[in-house]
């Protein structure tokens, strides 16, 4: 029976996920390992106990006793804290799906890399932060890396077994989010509600407000870069808002290659979950005909300036991943408390970025955990100040 673990399992990712694991038959069809999750106790308890985990992990120390307890007489394990993630990634399986958000599912998803196996990465900050771990930490075990960001799997797909020197570029589309159509001189005034809701996709509140900054998009351009091997002049966006063509893939000989789909994470995840072969997936047939037209336009760095950043960041290598993403992540708890407007998060990043370049290291590879963490610790409280 075939080993399984989701870390975030209580997330918008991992929920999907958990979903699709429920459908292909739950704890009959599959050994589930590892559950992790954060606040939402009631539902890490219910989905481990549904799949019969061998482990439930809350990152929250202070709410193991709640888990403890949710779990009594179920034999299932309950943990808590950074440690015990960690504990709980590297028990040995065969697929682990790393979908914790943000910079807290780096240290995870280098622990389930190290003992081989399949991780289904969309965690895309791993990449963004520490690209050259990822990659090191595969090569070494053996492990193999997947994406579940849709765009990204959309590229996989696409480029199918095309030799890499044959692409001449990768294009990954954008909804362009909540405010892609809002004058720009309204975009100050944007609150965190608004920020928070997404014309076309599902998501958690953090990525559903970086999609309207394209914050989101700037990374996926960062860690396109870091999966395929891409130049960072081979990596462009288009504003799609029907997001049915995911991603596209050009070759030397002018052809290109479009992936297209419902806006469904399941579909990532899934092709993720039964690679290298292909299931039914419950997922919305794509019907061309009643869709009538799909429409595509170049994004305005006026109203979203992460894209420019992003370049800077791929120019930059070394430490300005971490720095780019511990920044935006201040800048976006910031917004969320309402301590900074919308559109100060992208300058607040930039003026992080501009401070701590001129450190020594900045452009050095990182040599381990420790040092992108150190960066993202630095990045996080000039940010903040």
């Amino acid at each position: 029976m075939r080993r399984i673990s989701i870390l975030g399992a209580t997330g918008s990712i991992g929920g999907n996920g958990v979903d699709l694991i429920r459908r292909a038959g739950g704890a009959e069809a599959y050994r589930v390992v590892a559950l992790t999750g954060g606040r939402n106790i009631s539902l890490l308890a219910q989905t481990a106990r549904e799949l019969r985990a061998e482990i439930a992990v809350t990152a929250y120390p202070d709410l193991l006793e709640d888990l403890t307890t949710a779990l009594t007489g179920s034999g299932i394990e309950a943990a808590a804290g950074t440690r015990a993630l960690v504990e709980a990634a590297q028990r040995p399986a065969d697929w682990v799906l790393s979908a914790i958000v943000g910079a807290a599912g780096l240290e995870p998803g280098l622990a389930a890399l190290s003992q081989g196996g399949i991780l289904a990465l969309a965690n895309k900050e791993s990449l963004v932060c520490a690209g050259p771990l990822i990659r090191q930490a595969a090569h070494c075990s053996r492990a193999t890396v997947l994406p579940v960001d849709s765009e990204h799997s959309a590229v996989f797909q696409a480029l199918g077994q095309e030799n890499i020197e044959n692409v001449k570029d990768v294009t990954i589309t954008a909804s362009g989010g909540a405010f892609r159509d809002w004058p720009l001189d309204r975009l100050a005034t944007a609150t965190v509600a608004e920020a928070s809701t997404h014309p076309n996709w599902a998501m958690g509140q953090r990525i559903t407000i970086d999609s309207a900054s394209m914050f989101n998009k700037a990374m996926e351009v960062i860690e396109a870069k870091e999966l395929f091997g891409l130049r960072a002049d081979q990596i462009r966006v288009l504003v799609h808002p029907e997001s049915i063509v995911h991603a596209m893939v050009s070759h030397v000989d002018g052809g290109t290659i479009a992936h297209m789909g419902a806006p469904d994470m399941r579909h990532a995840i899934g092709f993720a979950l039964n690679w290298p072969h292909r299931a039914p997936l419950p997922v919305a047939p794509l019907d061309l005909a009643a869709i009538g037209s799909l429409t595509f336009r170049a994004p305005d760095e006026g109203r979203w300036p992460a894209l420019r950043l992003a370049r800077g960041v791929m120019a930059a290598g070394g430490m300005a991943g971490a720095v780019f993403n511990a920044a935006k992540e201040q800048a976006l708890d910031d917004f969320i408390a309402q301590r900074i407007g919308f559109t100060d998060m992208a300058p607040r990043v930039e003026m992080t970025l501009e401070a701590l370049s001129a450190q020594s290291g900045f452009g050095d590879d990182p040599a381990d955990l420790e040092t992108v963490l150190h960066w993202d610790g630095q990045a996080r409280r000039k940010a903040a100040a």
